[in-house]
């Protein structure tokens, strides 16, 4: 493949094509990159890199296993070997793999530092030696928590991380950042506020709800709800990136937010209209330690700069996500009983 040095080109250049390492690529929001790349620029090639935890799916690109433009490749970034291999061969590194649960990084934060710290390192040193461009992805729970008349977060919005998970990604924009400055790579970071849309895991709180008032159980809602977030469909934080790849700056931060700030409560109370339920369907239950009050991203930076903003109404992709989640209730109840790990593994890895 030729080597590209301008990534920012590729694209206005006639008959000029990127390789792209996807990390995490098996997961919600890299799956959903990956469809929404290849949809666009169907001549690029895309290595999915995945170690393909509980959490992460190759279900989720099961409509593009055969593409030729399309490979999957098993792997951790915490393996450097692993890791230095996939690289030296692609132009570009989008990185995605992390854990991401709040909840679990409380429970167990040892594989959060280790996935998101190191493993992050791993990529950094592969794009040092290699010479690649990188852009990392990362969350809006670096930057701790706002109070309710508090302007939103920007990229100049110090960091306040508040639990182990938002911690170790903290840290990992810290290294990203830092090997910028000392060796000079070629990096972009974006922070993205919380996101949804098709392929969520269902242990995240809108496909957990919606499995379960598929089921008539209730919902657990944390404390009074009144936790604010700002919810961005996925495929416009893929639209984000892209953007950010093709326009950015080199060693910038880009914020990119839904533009749809809600209170947990108004979120569920949505989401019971959409599945004709009522609020009887709603579990009060005891908060969970460290919980941030309200996130919201302010994207003026990425608009002004790139001429990005979010596209999808939150109703329509709220609507089309419950839709899917009905007519795939094989893909949630293998996600949630954990079968789907032998399922993938017969139908991909052994065949």
């Amino acid at each position: 493949m030729r080597r590209i040095q301008d990534l920012q080109i590729l694209h206005f250049v006639q008959n000029i094509y990127m390789k792209l390492l996807v990390t995490g690529g098996a997961g919600f929001i890299g799956s959903n990159f990956i469809h929404y790349w290849l949809k666009k620029y169907p001549e690029d090639m895309i290595v999915n890199f995945d170690t393909l935890t509980y959490a992460g799916n190759l279900e989720n690109l099961k409509d593009i296993e055969n593409n030729p433009k399309y490979k999957f490749t098993k792997g951790d970034v915490c393996d450097r070997d692993t890791v230095f291999e996939a690289v030296k061969d692609c132009d570009v590194i989008v990185h995605y793999a992390a854990e991401t649960h709040v909840d679990r990084s409380i429970m167990d934060p040892d594989i959060f530092l280790k996935s998101n710290v190191f493993g992050t390192q791993n990529i950094l040193e592969a794009v040092r030696k290699y010479e690649k461009r990188l852009h990392h992805v990362s969350t809006d729970e670096v930057f701790g928590a706002l109070g309710s008349n508090d302007p939103a977060f920007n990229e100049k919005t110090p960091y306040d991380p508040r639990s182990p998970y938002s911690a170790s990604k903290a840290s990992a924009d810290h290294l990203v950042r830092a090997y910028f400055h000392t060796y000079g790579i070629k990096m972009t970071i974006s922070n993205c506020s919380n996101n949804y849309g098709r392929f969520m895991f269902p242990e995240k709180v809108l496909p957990l709800f919606i499995a379960n008032l598929m089921e008539d159980k209730k919902v657990p809602v944390y404390g009074d709800g009144l936790q604010v977030r700002d919810w961005i469909h996925t495929l416009d934080h893929a639209r984000g990136v892209d953007m950010i790849l093709q326009k950015g700056k080199i060693g910038e931060t880009y914020c990119l937010g839904g533009q749809h700030e809600m209170t947990n409560l108004e979120l569920t109370k949505t989401l019971l209209k959409v599945m004709d339920k009522d609020e009887s369907s709603i579990e009060y239950v005891k908060d969970r330690p460290g919980h941030d009050r309200r996130y919201a991203i302010d994207f003026t930076k990425a608009k002004t700069e790139l001429g990005w903003e979010p596209q999808i109404k939150f109703e329509d992709g709220l609507l089309d996500m419950v839709e899917w989640y009905r007519d795939n209730q094989e893909w949630v109840n293998r996600c949630r009983s954990g079968a789907y790990q032998d399922y993938y593994k017969k139908q991909y890895i052994e065949r």
